[in-house]
Parts: C-alpha cells; structure tokens; sequence
C-alpha cells in the first residue's frame, strides 16, 4: 500500500478537539490540497501524518506505514516541510542541506552531490556558500523545501509551501510540485492560497470543525450554483441585456462588469451565445473564483445552515 490513507483519525487536547474525523486517500503520482478555514485542525493532521504527533483514534499510513508504531520507515519515505522550519544559522546553504542528508544515512560524498543538485533545484545557486541566518523569508521556504527533498521521499507533506516566496519563485514551486507528482511522489499541500492550489493540485481533501468533508457532499458543492464574471467593452449595453434576459436582480453590477450567478456551465455557455447574439461586446467571461474555492465556499455554506 502507498501514496497517504487516513481513517477515522481524531485528535483532541484536553477538551479542545482539533480534529473529529478525518479520512481520506492520496495516490502516488497526485498533488492533493488540504484546505479548510483557521481552527479547522490542518496543522494538527499534518503533525500526525509527519509521526510528530499520535492520534487518538483511527488509521494513518504513509507509504503503507503506520507513522505511531513504524515512525522510523515512515521518515525514511516521507518529507516534511513545515510553515516555519529553523535554519542551523552559522551553517552555508550547502552545509546544511549536506548535514541534512547525513542525518539519513547518506555518505558525505553522497551527501554533498545531493546538496548540490537541490541548490539548482530550488534556485539557491548564489546564496550556496552564504550562511543560512542571511536568507529573506522566501529564501528560507525554498532551503526547507530542498530539505524535505534531500532523501528523495516518496511521499511530501508541504505546509503553506508558498509563503514569502515571489511570483516568480512561486511559479517555479508549481512546475517543481507537479514535476515531483510527474515522477510518482504522493503530495499533500496545505495552503490558504486556493489560486495557487488551483494550478497544481488534482484533488482536494476539505477540512471543517476537525473533520473532512464527504466525498459526496464535496461532489454536490461542485455542482452547485456559482458566480461567473463577466466582463463587457460597453457596460451599459451589459447591463441592459442582462436586465432584459432576467437577470437583473441577481447580477451584481461593478466597476469590473458583472458577477452572474448561473446553476450549471450549460446555462453559462447559453448567456454567453445570447449575449454575444443581442451585440453586446464580451471581453472576458468566466467563473468569479476557481473550483476549489467554489467548492470551500458552499461547504462552509452548508456547514453555517447544519
């Protein structure tokens, strides 16, 4: 068995429960998003699925290993970069991500080579010899990464991957991940940022109040109405059509154009035609978020209104 499964897991301090229920899979070769409001208990599966932390119930496997009675084989297959990872200050670039593989086990020589490639890797070629305490936040994201990669695990468990770093470097973290996906790494990112989730993850696992979602609640939120933007060279003659194809009172009408609620993308594609149809000049229409955030959305929707 590889790739991540969880199974009933839950976890609690003293009367606080940060996580009630949790199950869900990953396969080798997927880029999951694990997503879910401030308090929803991310970091806390993410602690007992790095073997940092032991559930109080349920099933975890990484790799097909249970990280509470085989914490040791679990390590060995798995990389952990945490939102904030300290640095060994006085220690270059190189030394560190060296030092790190010698922890696994790695020759100096073996070491060393690895450390090299994961500088390239990660763009750190200028700052190699610097010590790490020089690093800008971003920079210290890219030295955790390379960390987390330096034993070539088979499964990755990134949280908040993206902080700090830059759009270029961000893009550069998105190709990095689905690369890694590409050559049948299991990944989890956990990430505020849904845009960014958007363009390199496959699934979703969605976290509330310490449970995820069912996938059948997740496949409803999916099929549910949404917002589409649409954007217009004359926003008045927009207006007037939507008002005339009865829309007026749901559209919402801004300096960008109008947010139009539509039930399926049949009933989008069909105002577009007939906007498109009555003259009216559309620059832009499409929907008003991704659909991981449409999704996140309409289950904390569901969950409000439970």
């Amino acid at each position: 068995m590889a790739g991540i499964r969880v199974e009933g897991v839950a976890r609690s301090f003293g009367e606080v429960h940060a996580v009630r229920n949790a199950a869900f899979e990953v396969e080798p070769g997927t880029v999951a998003g694990l997503i879910g409001p401030n308090g929803a208990g991310k970091t806390t599966l993410l602690l007992m699925l790095a073997s940092l932390l032991a559930p109080d119930s349920g099933s975890i496997r990484i790799a097909g290993y249970d990280p509470v009675t085989e914490p040791h084989q679990v390590r060995r297959r798995m990389g952990w970069m945490p939102d904030t990872l300290g640095s060994w200050p006085t220690l270059t670039v190189r030394a560190a991500l060296a030092t790190s593989g010698r922890m696994y086990g790695m020759s100096s020589d073996a070491a060393s080579d690895r450390a090299a490639d994961l500088i390239g890797l990660v763009s750190l070629d200028p700052l190699a010899d610097q010590p790490t305490r020089v690093l800008s936040r971003g920079q210290k994201q890219r030295l955790s990464l390379a960390r987390a990669l330096v034993h070539d695990p088979e499964v990755l468990l990134l949280d908040e991957p993206a902080s700090g770093l830059d759009p270029a470097a961000r893009a550069a973290l998105r190709e990095l991940v689905r690369k890694l996906a590409g050559d049948g790494k299991t990944v989890l990112v956990s990430s505020h940022v849904l845009a960014e989730l958007e363009e390199m993850a496959d699934t979703a696992v969605y976290l509330a109040d310490g449970e995820t979602a069912a996938p059948d609640d997740v496949a409803r939120a999916g099929q549910a109405a949404r917002g589409w933007r649409i954007r217009s060279l004359d926003a008045d003659r927009l207006s007037a059509a939507l008002e005339a194809a009865g829309f007026g009172a749901v559209a919402v009408v801004d300096r960008f154009g109008a947010v139009v609620p539509f039930a399926s993308e049949a009933d989008a594609a069909q105002m577009l035609a007939h906007l498109v149809g009555v003259g009216v000049p559309i620059s832009s229409f499409a929907p008003a978020v991704g659909d991981l955030e449409h999704v996140f959305h309409d289950l904390n929707r569901q969950g409000g209104e439970a």
